[in-house]
């Protein structure tokens, strides 16, 4: 007995260090950004740092250029994020409540675009935005943002969608209420928490996002970009790391709260 009890202990003990060591493995890099965002030289990475110093905070918050990065990368995440939730729900809504020819190459399709290489992505809408003559400009980016910010909602929405009940939405209409009425008063809330989710998603993939960017972008420059822009030409590189932190923070606060909200619902 206490053999077992000692065995299950030292096992408990084993899978805490192992998820340690992964944590570590994973964030390692991301305490070294943060950590010579403070050193006072913009040189090398030399360990340990030369000296700390807040100055890199303010030659941020003076370089224009970065706080243009930041609103064209804003925009274009707020608005890729609202035509996925109007495309993507509108496409849960038809594969779930219709049976039609196809139904299951539809939804397949419909998550192609997350599990294809972004640069397979990338090419293809540079390609087709090419040949309608369209040209290159925050909305190229947008529609590229778009195409995997929609598998989000979708997912989100479809699973929303499978863990309510169907007698509400009939009793609903037997009751009287028609399609508009029964969808704002019971589907649309009941689907909140997965719209809100999937929104926050999307709105933190789109915001990060580099290489679907690269190939979508004309003359303008998302955050992102602007980081790796910055990186081939290495001149003060504690602001670029500034930058990165704060691209950083933006996405792990949505991630964040769309996991809570996630983990609420269930």
């Amino acid at each position: 007995m206490r053999s077992n009890r000692a065995g299950s202990h030292q096992a408990g003990i084993g899978l805490k260090l192992a998820a340690a060591a992964v944590l570590f493995f994973l964030y390692f890099p991301f305490g070294v950004i943060l950590l010579y965002t403070f050193t006072t030289e913009d040189s090398a990475y030399t360990f340990p740092p030369p000296g700390l110093t807040l100055n890199w905070f303010q030659v941020a918050w003076q370089r224009r250029d970065l706080w243009q990065a930041l609103e064209i990368s804003l925009q274009v995440a707020s608005i890729a994020t609202g035509i996925a939730i109007v495309l993507g729900t509108m496409a849960a809504l038809a594969v779930y409540r219709s049976r039609f020819f196809g139904r299951e190459t539809i939804s397949f399709v419909l998550l192609l675009p997350i599990a294809l290489p972004g640069i397979v992505t990338g090419i293809a809408l540079r390609s087709a935005i090419d040949v309608l003559g369209i040209p290159f400009s925050i909305w190229t980016i947008v529609v590229g943002h778009a195409t995997f910010c929609i598998v989000l909602i979708y997912n989100n929405v479809l699973a929303g969608l499978r863990r309510t009940s169907r007698s509400l939405t009939k009793a609903s209409m037997d009751l009287g209420a028609d399609g508009l009425q029964t969808f704002r008063y019971i589907t649309l809330p009941t689907l909140g928490t997965a719209l809100l989710a999937g929104g926050m998603l999307a709105f933190a993939l789109s915001f990060d996002e580099v290489i679907v960017t690269v190939f979508t972008a004309g003359q303008q420059a998302t955050l992102p970009v602007w980081i790796l822009d910055q990186l081939t030409r290495p001149r003060q590189r504690p602001v670029t790391n500034v930058a990165a932190v704060f691209v950083i923070a933006l996405t792990f606060v949505p991630i964040l709260f769309a996991n809570w909200l996630t983990r609420r619902k269930l």
